[in-house]
């Protein structure tokens, strides 16, 4: 993952650096990895993304502050030389997509909405 995009439309709450160390992003100790944590407020509630910087890739960099409207598959950061972005969603949200599945960045949806 190298380009990060609004995983749905809403308003970014926070975007909080957390300093940390650089270890492959495939292995559990990426746990403690530098990173990137975002909140979205969206019509399923708080989203978490957060954005894993790995060995190689030591930069991550948000491209939008807090408080900006966002749209689904909008463009919000990049992690250089690409990592691992983990998404969280609320309870409850049924899941669209299964492991292994191709994508396409910021149009295939994740939620069955």
């Amino acid at each position: 993952v190298h380009v990060n995009r609004a995983p749905l439309a809403g308003t970014v709450t926070s975007v909080e650096h957390v300093p940390g160390g650089f270890v492959p992003a495939f292995n559990k100790e990426s746990e403690d990895n530098e990173r990137v944590v975002w909140h979205f407020d969206t019509e399923l509630g708080d989203i978490e993304m957060i954005q894993i910087a790995g060995a190689v890739a030591r930069r991550i960099v948000p491209y939008v502050p807090q408080g900006t409207k966002v749209e689904q598959g909008e463009r919000i950061g990049l992690i250089r030389f690409g990592s691992r972005v983990d998404l969280y969603l609320p309870e409850g949200v049924e899941v669209a997509v299964e492991v292994g599945q191709k994508t396409v960045a910021g149009v295939t949806r994740i939620d069955r909405g």
